[in-house]
């Protein structure tokens, strides 16, 4: 083995904010569930913590090494959760290998490297030839996805993948196009979509609509947050959780906890444990010293600001239900994994750094 592996320390910022952020998850998800989830989730940070650190210790290259093996595994996986996966309440995202595993969360990671792989050399801002070569690569992971049926995810990861498209500097026409396109495309998007995925976005314009079926789950959601005011009703005190109004309290819906039993300065903490977060990881992203890590820890550093302001908007009504936990926070284990692992390679790179060649 390599005598300098376990020498690199993680970032020592970066590390107290996740760690702090986490504990304030198990606080809040006690109140949520139960101690026994608590103890489940802490064994799970646990193992993540491991696998953070250890990725840790890898050098940067070697994820640009690995990273089209890595990409090809997934697609691997994706496929077989299409033959033989799980399914659960109609969805076929899971394959049971001794453990549950949902290969669409390591996609999240393997995509965006795969992106940054195909622009590593490429002249910024990319040509046309690198930029239909990153789309197909984005199409057709996030097409695998969305067959599941996923749509919610299948979103999230073509972001990840158009996070590092745009960090490589394409052109705003460019961005405007496919913006437009998008719109354009919105009516033959909504005939494939799957009637829950429909009765979604009619639930979110209009939740009253349907209050004790569809609504349900944003009304209960609003009442909890605008319940709980400046400073909450006090930990293990929320009305809306212990009577079992509020539905997913431990995982999509947990934030509407923590709103309700610590109000407006509770919520203010954790938006602000985040905030610092991304804007480290940003800082490390800036400081990396080649285009495969820069697009990487970018990206990385981008798709879980959006999984914040998702789950931060599905919550509070302003944006449709799509199923996105709160980062860090919501019980489950393969999202905590997945992110510590984003967070190893972006300390990875910073750890290296010096390392690196230009």
């Amino acid at each position: 083995m390599n005598k300098r592996f376990f020498t690199y320390l993680p970032d020592p910022l970066l590390s107290v904010l996740i760690l702090l952020l986490m504990a304030y998850g198990l606080v809040v998800l006690y109140s949520a569930g139960s101690m026994v989830l608590v103890e489940k989730q802490a064994v799970r940070i646990f193992l993540a913590l491991v696998g953070f650190y250890l990725i840790t210790q890898i050098r940067p290259e070697r994820f640009e090494q690995f990273t089209p093996m890595a990409y090809v595994g997934s697609i691997f996986l994706l496929v077989a959760v299409l033959l033989i996966g799980t399914k659960v309440k109609g969805a076929q995202r899971w394959l049971d290998l001794g453990i549950t595993l949902q290969p669409s969360e390591l996609c999240k990671i393997t995509l965006p490297m795969m992106v940054a792989w195909i622009f590593r050399h490429a002249s910024l801002p990319p040509g046309w030839k690198h930029i239909m070569g990153a789309l197909v690569v984005i199409g057709l992971c996030v097409g695998l996805i969305y067959k599941q049926p996923d749509l919610g995810t299948s979103i999230l990861i073509a972001t990840s993948g158009m996070f590092v498209i745009y960090l490589a500097g394409i052109s705003w026409k460019l961005i405007g196009g496919a913006t437009l396109l998008g719109l354009l495309s919105t009516p033959v998007i909504w005939h494939f979509m799957h009637e829950y995925q429909r009765q979604r976005v009619l639930m979110f314009l209009n939740p009253e609509a349907d209050p004790l079926n569809y609504g349900w789950n944003i009304i209960q959601s609003k009442i909890a947050i605008g319940s709980g005011g400046l400073g909450g009703k006090g930990w293990t005190e929320g009305t809306q959780t212990q009577l079992d109004f509020l539905p997913e309290h431990s995982t999509d819906f947990i934030l509407s906890v923590l709103s309700e039993e610590f109000g407006f300065i509770g919520v203010l903490l954790l938006f602000t444990l985040y905030l610092f977060i991304i804007l480290r990881c940003l800082f490390i992203a800036q400081q990396a010293k080649n285009t495969f890590n820069r697009l990487l820890c970018g990206a990385l550093t981008l798709i879980f600001f959006v999984y914040v302001v998702i789950n931060a908007g599905m919550i509070s009504g302003v944006l449709p239900v799509v199923g996105v936990p709160l980062p860090l926070v919501s019980y489950g284990g393969t999202s905590v994994l997945t992110l510590l692992a984003s967070f190893g390679i972006i300390t990875s790179v910073h750890s290296h750094k010096k390392l690196i060649q230009q």
